[in-house]
């Protein structure tokens, strides 16, 4: 009699958990492919958007 509400809550939170873990899966999944994937060109040459980068050299 009683045990019916307990394990209807039960089966509920377990539906939950395995939800959550199911998501938090599929995130650190997309989160581990996005640190293997190259990031642009490494030891390349950095951007200079300030124009300021070759202006030592030639004074030098």
């Amino acid at each position: 009699m009683n045990d019916d509400p307990k394990r209807a809550a039960k089966v509920r939170q377990q539906r939950r958990l395995s939800a959550a873990l199911r998501e938090n899966l599929k995130r650190r999944k997309a989160q581990a492919q996005s640190r293997a994937a190259p990031s642009g060109a490494p030891g390349g040459p950095s951007h200079d958007s300030a124009g300021i980068g070759g202006k030592n050299e030639q004074e030098r």
